[in-house]
């Protein structure tokens, strides 16, 4: 990665959880095994708890034993500005970025466990040999050797599907399949070319092979039909005074299997049961069981040891993957959009039990903590640690990445002078970004466009020729630099992996 621009994991949270587990040393296990009776007893005071500490409006959660739902509750509101619609287990979310092991499941069945290393056909990466010899577990599992979120920004600014998984191939290459890099994006261009191949987009093959025969009614890999739902959680951010408003809308069509998943607590307990029980479900056999068992082993190590008696955390095909100290796997995956929803699902299949946490607030770690205190209680009795700060630090620091070094508030005290606005004026143009202008505003000052639109984003004069902007969007991360140099302008965000300078005049992508 050429700078730290994990914050954008937002939109993932992987292996969040996971991570916290090595922060400290686990109690005794209570005698006799789990305790999931406990476990399900302080449940409600967990979430509730968690909700009051937070100020997230609206959670459901789903919690699957020995092939039984043995929990099923909505709590809070869909929406702040509509405090009588309650949240019951039928509510509609957004799931971020849990939709990776759903899509995986869906994988799973068109590929059968040989076909996920098969190479896939129409990718095209910038090396030619990783082109020709990219497999799907290979952009499951994030080894492909694409940038830390590549094609993210590109979202952000407009650009659909086609456009950004069209232009990954000017993406600088890391080692191929010994690097990991989390790119919604990639792990979208494999879905995208296995249903190509199957003649079927995504969301209907999605349909055909999970959704329908699973009997997950209210599930979609369509944004239209999350929003056209009746019992939807809008989602919600934290304003400035400490409330929450569903203030955003986040289309996630761009990257659908990655994070444009939507369904509720009811479809999410079917899910689980066909993951524990080795794709089966009501005594049918929805998805491949070898299929779904690859998905669920480690195809790279995500997350070193942190101490040298500690697990290292690996990556499968859409799943964080560990295993406990009693060497029982453990599968998971975090779910965020900064712009309002955060989620959870958590699976240890040797004790056939399972939780999902679905919120409709931007990420705070509570479904996370939620999980993490569900199966702590089951096995040590009680929590192990107040999980919750651990959590929320790890996402504060996510958001705190990739910020810019420049207090953009603190100008300096004798700033040199900006030229005259013809100097910067024009159309610049990026084989990676595309077109951008800037314009003399009709106020005075400039005004850059970015984006297929375009997007608006007025400049804020700084020193000499550099200018800074507020940034917008699901990877937003407060004011970012353009700077021009000799007919060149280099936006700063859009430059993590040296693709952000843009020619004035030239060819137009």
């Amino acid at each position: 990665m050429r700078r730290d621009n994990k914050r954008r994991g937002l939109t993932v949270a992987a292996g969040l959880a996971l991570a916290a587990g090595t922060f400290a040393a686990a109690p005794s296990p209570s005698p006799g095994g789990l305790d999931v009776t406990k476990a399900l007893d302080t449940l409600d005071s967990q979430v509730r708890d968690g909700m009051r500490r937070t100020g997230v409006p609206g959670v459901s959660v789903a919690v699957v034993h020995d092939d039984k739902v043995v929990y099923l509750k909505g709590f809070g509101v869909r929406s702040t500005a509509s405090p009588g619609r309650k949240v019951d287990p039928d509510t509609v979310f957004q799931l971020a970025s849990v939709s990776k092991p759903v899509a995986s499941t869906v994988l799973a069945q068109a590929l059968g466990a040989d076909g996920f290393d098969a190479p896939l056909a129409g990718i095209t990466l910038k090396d030619p040999w990783v082109s020709s010899h990219v497999t799907a577990a290979d952009l499951l599992s994030h080894r492909s050797g694409l940038p830390d979120h590549s094609g993210d920004l590109l979202e952000d600014l407009g650009y659909d599907r086609s456009y950004i998984l069209s232009h990954l191939r000017y993406e600088p290459l890391s080692p191929f399949r010994t690097s990991y890099a989390y790119t919604n994006f990639g792990f979208t261009a494999a879905a995208e070319a296995v249903a190509k191949a199957k003649g079927v987009p995504w969301d209907k093959l999605s349909e055909d092979l999970l959704y329908k025969p699973a009997g997950m009614t209210h599930t979609s890999s369509r944004f239209s039909d999350y929003e056209k739902a009746a019992d939807r959680a809008l989602t919600h951010v934290k304003t400035a005074d400490s409330t929450w408003k569903p203030r955003y809308v986040r289309d996630a069509d761009a990257q659908t299997a990655a994070g444009g998943v939507s369904s509720n607590a009811r479809d999410m307990a079917r899910w689980l049961r066909l993951q524990l029980g080795g794709g089966k479900i009501d005594g049918r056999q929805v998805i491949d069981g070898a299929g779904l068992a690859e998905t669920h082993v480690p195809h790279i190590i995500s997350q070193p040891s942190a101490q040298p008696n500690a697990q290292p955390g690996f990556y499968g095909l859409g799943w964080n993957v560990r295993y406990d100290d009693h060497g029982r796997l453990r599968l998971s995956h975090a779910g965020a959009f900064a712009l309002g929803a955060n989620t959870n699902v958590t699976l240890v299949p040797a004790e056939k039990l399972a939780i999902v946490v679905l919120t409709n607030g931007a990420p705070t770690g509570l479904p996370d903590t939620v999980a993490l205190d569900f199966f702590d209680t089951a096995e040590f009795g009680k929590p192990s640690r107040d999980w919750l700060p651990v959590v929320a630090e790890a996402y504060k620091q996510q958001l705190g990445e990739g910020r810019s070094k420049t207090d953009f508030a603190k100008p300096p005290a004798n700033p040199k002078p900006a030229g005259e606005d013809s100097a910067y004026t024009g159309t610049y143009t990026n084989p990676f970004y595309g077109r951008a202008t800037v314009t003399a505003g009709p106020g005075g000052g400039l005004v850059l466009h970015l984006g297929p639109k375009p997007q608006v984003y007025p400049l804020t004069h700084y020193d000499g020729n550099t200018f800074s902007f507020e940034t917008t969007g699901e990877n937003a991360i407060g004011r970012t630099a353009v700077t021009f140099t000799d007919g060149r302008m280099r936006v700063e965000y859009l430059d993590a992996n040296g693709l952000g300078t843009f020619q004035k005049g030239g060819q137009v992508y």
